[in-house]
């Protein structure tokens, strides 16, 4: 079993030098040149999440499937989740929230960045599509970052939720380093994640496994 691909391992994994997050060793460089690329053109390049192993991620995905952290639906409203059949419950978490086992963030290849010089130490990231839309505080790397990935500046990065394909909802503020993400998902398992699901305590588990 690839342990890396399910977030069960941290062994392909260095410390950013300066911020409190864990990448994987062959995205550390670039992502710091594109750090350093970026505040030549005036932007605090800073990571709100990068690595997400497993038991984060569970975490994150029962909190919401028992009520403890909001659901949202498509336009920022929060979910009455009892009105929703488990089906519809899986669905709706997937909206904003990857399966454990299954979410990019494991591979320390994925970011998620904001502009730190519009904002004051008082300001709570929340990494909300109004954040990155023009009058919110991180438009300006919404535009820096499109440019950079379409213009071939972006040291191998790009962004895998830029558009909405019906699946997860457009992530602005997602970056995924290429060269290595796109290796980690042509050996991505279906059976493999069902294995770690099973063998997990994941609320709706068995909505998740039928599925």
């Amino acid at each position: 079993r690839n342990m890396e691909l399910s977030g069960l391992s941290s062994e392909h994994l260095l410390w950013h030098p300066e911020e409190r997050h864990q990448l994987h060793r062959e995205t550390l460089p670039d992502y710091c040149q594109l750090q350093a690329a970026a505040l030549a053109d005036g932007i605090e390049l800073r990571i709100a999440s990068a690595y997400r192993g497993f038991d984060r991620q569970l975490a994150i995905w029962n909190a919401k499937a028992t009520g403890l952290r909001p659901v949202f639906g498509d336009s920022g409203q929060v979910l009455n989740l009892a009105s929703l059949s488990d089906k519809e419950k899986v669905y709706a978490i997937l909206r904003w929230s990857a399966l454990p086992g299954a979410s990019r963030h494991h591979w320390g290849t994925d970011i998620d960045v904001y502009d730190a010089s519009t904002i004051n130490e008082e300001y709570t990231v929340q990494l909300t599509q109004d954040e990155y839309r023009e009058g919110g505080p991180f438009f300006r790397l919404h535009q820096w970052l499109l440019s950079a990935v379409n213009s071939g500046r972006g040291r191998g990065f790009f962004q895998p939720y830029a558009a909405d394909r019906g699946g997860v909802a457009p992530e602005p503020w997602h970056i995924s380093y290429g060269p290595r993400a796109h290796q980690y998902q042509q050996s991505f398992c279906l059976e493999e994640l069902e294995s770690v699901i099973i063998a997990s305590d994941i609320e709706l588990k068995s909505e998740v496994v039928n599925h």
